[in-house]
């Protein structure tokens, strides 16, 4: 395979920054490191890229669709096509195929989809199951008809059927027989994700959520007499918080708060982006509902926020700008992070022996291109 030398960069290893730097890569990282300690080799493809900056693959632990395609419509083709158009449009390197409450036939086939898919495309490394296990109250854009109580049967069929990739499933702890089905997920090596839920903090204490879905999003929100869904992650230093980046699901000042309490180690920038991201403004879907995308934001015709449009390289943008974080911190919180919590260990950062997923950007962080197993992909507008 071709060896890649990207010289004279700015790099972003994910445990430190390297201002004049060389990355040596064919599918792996060979060599990372300060341009004094670089020797060409016989063969070396080399870029100089001349002050760019270099950082790790992004990770999408909750992105629906996109391009006009989503996970639920359990079609491996347009899954495959799915992940390669957030590869060359975004920079995510690595995504979890994310599926919404919907009947178990139909996520019977999304799992077969994700499978099959992810057996040609290795961006998609994992599945979110967001549902169908929530409260009502909470539901925000899933459809109510198809919500379930907890069913760890279920979800040892749906994981089978995916070929063994899920790995994180929102649901709502304060269900009854949560605590069996914990159990059953951690047992499964899933983790399990607080979310759509009217949990008080007194649930959670009992629970082992250990992950919270689009934090301040379709959760009972922080108040002072009941911290809430919202409160308790805020709360709990070890919690993992997603992050909807876009300014509307969250307003940047709220984002900020979220930073200063949980900071750059907790949380995970997410998309949540359905099928409209990508495409022109107007009517789209989302689980059988008519949405309607205008101004960058996706609502159903009742006005709830129906999923994001949000492009996974203007989440990492709008952390910086809207929350106060260094890039070596955004870094953290779109990378590093994601395969920590989920044993990618060939994913998230930059050094010898991990997966060569890369993306190059320009000093002003605006995204140029991505390298995916080493192979390369320029970044399309």
């Amino acid at each position: 395979m071709t060896v890649t030398v990207l010289t004279h960069a700015v790099l972003y290893t994910g445990s430190e920054c390297i201002n004049e730097g060389y990355i040596r890569f064919d599918d792996k990282i060979l060599a990372v490191g300060p341009m004094s300690d670089y020797r060409p080799q016989a063969g070396d493809q080399i870029k100089n890229l001349r002050g760019q900056i270099v950082i790790p693959g992004f990770i999408d632990v909750h992105a629906h669709g996109g391009y006009g395609f989503d996970a639920m419509d359990g079609d491996a083709d347009q899954i495959d096509k799915m992940a390669t158009n957030m590869l060359e449009h975004e920079g995510v390197t690595t995504l979890f195929a994310t599926t919404m409450t919907q009947s178990v036939d139909n996520i019977d086939k999304a799992m077969r989809g994700v499978a099959a898919a992810a057996d040609r495309n290795h961006v998609i490394q994992g599945v979110h199951l967001e549902g169908p296990f929530i409260a009502v109250d909470f539901k925000g854009a899933q459809p109510e008809q198809f919500i379930h109580t907890p069913d760890a049967k279920l979800v040892e069929q749906w994981d089978k059927l995916s070929g063994g990739r899920v790995k994180l499933i929102t649901y709502a702890p304060e269900k009854p027989g949560s605590r069996e089905f914990e159990d059953a997920l951690i047992n499964l090596g899933i983790v399990p994700s607080v979310g759509h839920s009217n949990a008080t903090r007194a649930d959670l204490l009992n629970s082992k959520a250990s992950h919270v879905t689009h934090l301040y999003n379709a959760q009972r929100e922080f108040k002072h007499r009941e911290p809430g869904v919202t409160g308790h992650a805020m709360l709990e230093p070890q919690m993992y918080a997603e992050l909807i980046a876009d300014g509307f699901h969250i307003v940047p000042d709220m984002l900020k708060l979220a930073f200063r309490v949980k900071g750059a180690d907790r949380i995970e920038l997410v998309t949540d982006s359905m099928r409209s991201k990508g495409m022109p403004e107007g009517e789209s879907e989302l689980g059988g509902q008519k949405v309607f995308v205008k101004d960058k934001q996706a609502r159903l015709a009742d006005g709830t926020l129906a999923g994001s449009v949000l492009m996974y390289k203007d989440a990492f943008k709008n952390a910086i700008n809207f929350m106060g974080a260094s890039v070596a911190d955004a870094v953290k919180m779109s990378s590093v992070n994601q395969a920590r919590e989920f044993g990618l260990e060939h994913k998230g950062a930059l050094e010898v022996g991990k997966d060569a997923d890369i993306n190059v950007m320009s000093p002003e962080l605006d995204l140029q291109a991505s390298y995916s197993y080493g192979q390369y992909h320029e970044t399309q507008a």
